[in-house]
């Protein structure tokens, strides 16, 4: 493409209003971010598969001492490398999207992507307690930056790709396109506008579309026939929320406490050690190895016994904590579902035993549990009421969903006044998130879009005839020119508007 034509694009990109040129470069990122979390995907659980008879997620099946060895030996690979990581690259995941999204307009690097790919399958491949989701939307986020740097696109069309690359993650990992969507703007970008609205949509589509033709049309998790037996439940759904924000509350302030009394230790000792630390958590319970979805679908379909559901819950409170707050680079999405759905499923056992009678399976407070704790841990309510529904296919779910999405989230930020997770660990490492109103309008318009264009040059004294063909150009302003001749000349600019 010309030269010329580049620049009329990237001229066009710059207005507030954009949408048709933005809604293409939202497929292109969408198909770039999804075909990279296809390749982690597939990297990892390859990995995995390899030395866990086949099935990625069956940390159960090894031997009892390599539940405390993986975790060790994947803490020290991890501190190895990352002591040989400049500082300005060792923040990753969810929380650097956002860091960068407020301050640095989106801007990206690829080293920044390199660490977090290799970090993350380390990560996972040794069983450590966390996600796969967040390094996936730092990996789609990071994909979108690159496309925009490499295009020399203005800073608002960055900040949009950036949440094109994020939805397409989320609707990628969980084939939710919808959820992709409002978690993409209720977390990352923080606004809901026409003009980021549409390409963000056509790129969590895209992602979703390229998971399916992948994988098939596969669910993330089993979920049964859910439905509320009678309102009667209402006050137990409720409590169930309570109980979810409290949790949420305690996984964020330990995190956060881990992150303070964490930071001066050298991080190759501190991975090393969260490790081993994790290691020993995982020999008392191996189900909490790894991303540990099939332990969430075991809970949803009612496997689990009271006891186990309880002890894992609390195990993996702990060792999320651990290796959240330290620093590994992980996601915190996957095991605020686990907690979710494992702490809603021993409610769902315990209303059992209270109440007998009741038609309702400790599936659907499993299911509302998992919501509750998304919205209380990520204080993303509309996302995770979104990611409830697409997960179910269920409409009747909606109503209970509501309640404890909202309640969940209020109880943790009002009661407890905690802040996402991402916010939280970002706070202690000295990071400020505020943003007003007008800095986001402002961020939506790159400069080139509020310049003045219609001008033109004229010298200090001008012929009649200058003048008149001066004013026939019917430009808005006109510069004069004037030379001082000092020392040093000093170009003097007057500007008159006609």
């Amino acid at each position: 493409m010309p030269r010329i034509e580049l620049d009329k694009f990237r001229d066009k990109l710059a207005n507030i209003d954009a949408l048709p040129l933005l809604s293409g470069l939202g497929i292109i990122a969408g198909f770039l971010s999804g075909a990279m979390i296809l390749l982690f995907r597939w990297v990892t659980e390859e990995l995995q598969a390899s030395y866990l008879q086949g099935d990625p997620e069956n940390f159960e099946s090894l031997p009892t001492i390599w539940h405390f060895l993986l975790p060790l030996l994947g803490g020290m690979a991890l501190g190895l490398m990352f002591h040989h990581v400049p500082q300005g690259l060792r923040r990753t995941g969810i929380a650097l999207v956002i860091e960068r999204f407020t301050h640095q307009q989106g801007n990206m690097s690829l080293k920044g992507l390199l660490v977090q790919f290799a970090g993350a399958v380390i990560t996972l491949a040794s069983g450590h307690s966390m996600g796969r989701e967040g390094p996936a939307v730092h990996i789609g986020s990071a994909t979108s930056s690159l496309l925009a740097q490499w295009a020399s696109l203005p800073n608002n069309s960055m900040r949009v790709l950036v949440g094109c690359g994020c939805a397409s993650a989320i609707a990628a990992s969980f084939n939710t396109p919808i959820a992709g969507v409002i978690f993409a703007m209720e977390v990352v970008m923080l606004e809901y506008s026409i003009s980021t609205f549409t390409p963000i949509i056509l790129a969590s589509v895209t992602g979703a579309v390229m998971t399916r033709a992948v994988y098939g049309h596969e669910e993330a998790f089993i979920v049964p026939t859910l439905q509320i037996s009678t309102l009667l439940e209402i006050p137990y759904i409720m409590l169930l929320a309570i109980v979810m924000g409290c949790l949420a509350a305690c996984f964020i302030w330990l995190s956060r406490q881990v992150s303070r009394h964490t930071q001066h230790i050298p991080i190759g000792l501190r991975f090393t050690l969260v490790g081993a630390a994790g290691g020993l958590i995982a020999l008392i319970t191996p189900e909490i190895m790894g991303v540990g979805y099939d332990t969430v679908n075991a809970a949803l379909i009612g496997h689990l016994s009271l006891t186990t559901l309880l002890l894992i819950t609390f195990t993996k409170l702990i060792a999320t904590s651990l290796f959240a707050g330290s620093g590994i680079p992980g996601g915190f999405i996957g095991p605020a579902i686990f907690m979710g759905a494992t702490a809603g499923a021993a409610m769902g056992l315990i209303g059992l035993e209270l109440v007998p009678s009741s038609n309702s399976s400790s599936s659907l407070y499993a299911m509302l549990g998992l919501a509750g704790m998304m919205s209380a841990v990520l204080q993303a309510p509309l996302a995770a009421l979104m990611a409830l529904l697409e997960l179910t296919s269920n409409p009747n779910i909606i109503f209970p969903g509501m309640l404890v999405v909202v309640i969940a989230s209020m109880v943790s930020s009002e009661v407890f006044k905690q802040t996402s997770i991402f916010r939280a660990l970002l706070m202690e490492q000295g990071v400020e998130l505020k943003i007003s109103a007008l800095s986001q309008h402002l961020h939506r318009t790159a400069v080139p879009a509020t310049m003045e264009r219609s001008f033109t040059r004229a010298k200090r004294e001008l012929t009649f005839p200058e003048a008149r063909e001066l004013v026939a150009q019917r430009h808005e302003w006109i510069i004069i020119g004037i030379e001082c001749k000092i020392h040093n000349p000093i170009s003097t600019i007057i500007c008159m508007k006609i």
